[in-house]
């Protein structure tokens, strides 16, 4: 794989930080626009990466401008890119996301606030058995590069329906299931990074494929395709 993260859009990405507003966005949109391409066809090795061995349907490049309507930060612009992939068909579930940001970038993959009929299958999954995720997750590859679900996400008690004491409540109590690995910009700028971030996304398809056929039949196994 010959395309890399550009050095040049991090270094966009530490002015707009320091000039967040639309002026000075409006004076250095030659730069941005230079960035957003070098960025495309980092993205587009990525997408050619995970087509090898999944199904892509959708690639998403999220927009620089923030959404300000209910938010008291009014800056303008975020101060990193993000792109996602999704899966194809209704019988392949889950997501690929990548941010890329100085200091802060990471990937991540799985279920982000699910939609309330798949939250409560999966919930309902782990309530009768939570075996196969566990084993998911404690996989020595698996584990290796990834520290369990993200715990930025979760009820207080338990969720209605459910037990608080019930052996399960630590996946139960989830309102989403998604895995994160954080990189320094020294490893984003490195020339193993595509074929690196590739690779760590190939470990997620055990998780999504077990969560496809979670999602796609109910709670006696039966097929709801």
């Amino acid at each position: 794989m010959s395309n890399t993260v550009p050095k040049q859009s991090f270094d966009f990405l530490k002015k707009l930080a320091k000039n967040n507003h639309r002026d000075w966005m409006t004076e250095n949109k030659k730069e941005y626009l230079e960035s957003e391409k070098m960025l495309k066809q980092f993205y587009a090795e990525i997408l050619s990466g995970l087509s090898e061995t999944d199904e892509i349907e959708k690639q998403k490049i999220f927009r620089i401008n923030r959404d300000i309507r209910f938010s008291k930060d009014k800056t303008p612009y975020n101060v990193h890119r993000s792109i996602s992939w999704s899966r194809a068909g209704v019988h392949r579930r889950g997501g690929y996301y990548l941010r890329l940001e100085p200091g802060n970038s990471l990937m991540a993959g799985g279920f982000f606030s699910p939609e309330p009929k798949d939250l409560l299958r999966i919930r309902k999954e782990f309530e009768i058995d939570s075996q196969p995720i566990r084993e998911i997750l404690s996989n020595k590859c698996f584990n290796m590069y990834f520290n369990g679900f993200n715990q930025k996400f979760v009820v207080k008690t338990a969720p209605k329906g459910f037990k608080k004491e019930g052996p399960n409540i630590d996946l139960i109590r989830l309102k989403s299931f998604f895995v994160t690995r954080n990189f320094t910009d020294e490893e984003v700028f490195a020339p193993s990074f595509n074929k690196n971030l590739i690779s760590y996304y190939e470990l997620f398809r055990p998780y999504f494929d077990y969560m496809s056929e979670v999602l796609t039949t109910d709670l006696n196994g039966e097929s709801l395709l």
